[in-house]
């Protein structure tokens, strides 16, 4: 399993968006995404910071059902 990377918001968004996820919204300094998962819609919220620490995007990966590898093959 590979160590999760620090990145800038615009990078973790591009990585999700093609995976599926959406924007729905961004308010301040939060950027909502969502997407349709085993006929669930699990939102999540991505800081928008440069860099996004690592144990945040972690938390992030797990709230969006991905491991760190498949997210990593996204960027």
């Amino acid at each position: 399993m590979s160590k999760v990377p620090s990145l800038n918001h615009t990078d973790i968004v591009q990585a999700l968006q093609r995976d599926g996820w959406s924007g729905v919204r961004q308010r301040g300094s939060h950027i909502r995404l969502q997407k349709m998962i085993e006929g669930e819609v699990v939102r999540i919220t991505i800081p928008a910071h440069r860099p996004v620490k690592r144990s945040t995007l972690s938390h992030i990966l797990k709230q969006a059902r991905l491991e760190v590898d498949q997210f990593l093959r996204l960027l």
